[in-house]
C-alpha cells in the first residue's frame, strides 16, 4: 500500500530544495516556452535539461529575492488537515 504521508513530504522535500513553490512556477513557464519554441526535439530536450539543472528562471541564482523563501510550507505555517 502506498504511504501518502510519506510521498507528500518527500514532494515537499524536493520542492523546498529547488527553491520553493516560486522556482516551481518559474520552471514550468521555462519548460512550456521550451516546449512551444522553435526547433528539433533533441535540441528541445537538450534545453529543458539543462533549464532543470537550475530551478527557477532562466540565469536567476538560487536564494534570490523573487524566490518564494525556502520556509514557506513548514508545519508551522501549513494550514491544519481537515477530515472530510
Amino acid at each position: 500500500m502506498v504511504n501518502f504521508k510519506k510521498l507528500t513530504e518527500k514532494a515537499r522535500e524536493v520542492v523546498d530544495k529547488r527553491g520553493g513553490t516560486g522556482a516551481l512556477k518559474e520552471d514550468v513557464e521555462e519548460l512550456g516556452g521550451i516546449a512551444k519554441g522553435k526547433g528539433s526535439l533533441k535540441d528541445k530536450a537538450k534545453a529543458a535539461g539543462d533549464a532543470l539543472k537550475d530551478p527557477g528562471a532562466p540565469g536567476a541564482e538560487r536564494g534570490s529575492a523573487h524566490r518564494a523563501p525556502r520556509h514557506e510550507n513548514t508545519p508551522e505555517t501549513r494550514k491544519p488537515h481537515r477530515a472530510k
